[in-house]
């Protein structure tokens, strides 16, 4: 029987087990020891709405449902960089997401939610350095430091260049 490897050239197994070490180099049982028998994946759902205080609202209520991590829509203005307040944006503010357009919109964004407790995507592309920067900031600002910090930030600049 041949042996399948994986693109690096490390022989992979019919199956993995406990015995096949998770949580170690190279993974692949999963990144944590126990994996999903102890960590249950990230259940998460993309929303965001006409500002940030109502998809504040929306966040704070999933979470209250079970939901582990935040999705965060954001509208065609925020992800391509426009201000609310500038002509391009008019008739597109807050219609797909939620606008951000400020450090202040993105502490009202996350007021009373604990972002070392919840798990954090933005898909946001060409602004993501700005919107993670605001993340970051908005964390530090609750006593929260940067390495307590989960999620992703997407960053495919192609996206709204092509689109």
């Amino acid at each position: 029987m041949s042996t399948k490897k994986t693109n690096s050239n490390i022989p992979l197994e019919p199956f993995y087990g406990k015995e096949s070490k998770p949580g170690m180099y190279p993974y692949t049982s999963g990144i944590y020891s126990d994996m999903y028998c102890g960590k249950l994946w990230t259940m998460r759902q993309y929303a965001g709405f006409t500002s940030a205080a109502e998809s504040n609202k929306r966040y704070r209520y999933l979470i209250d449902q079970g939901v582990m991590g935040l999705s965060i829509a954001f509208d065609l203005p925020t992800q391509t960089g426009y201000d609310s307040d500038h002509a391009l944006a008019i008739g597109e503010i807050g219609k797909v997401g939620v606008p951000i357009c400020s450090l202040a919109d993105m502490e009202i964004l996350f007021q009373d939610i604990q972002l070392d407790r919840v798990s954090v995507s933005m898909t946001i592309n060409s602004t993501a350095a700005i919107l993670l920067a605001f993340l970051v900031v908005t964390a530090e600002k609750q006593s929260i430091s940067r390495d307590n910090l989960n999620g992703t930030v997407q960053n495919d600049v192609l996206k709204e260049y092509i689109a």
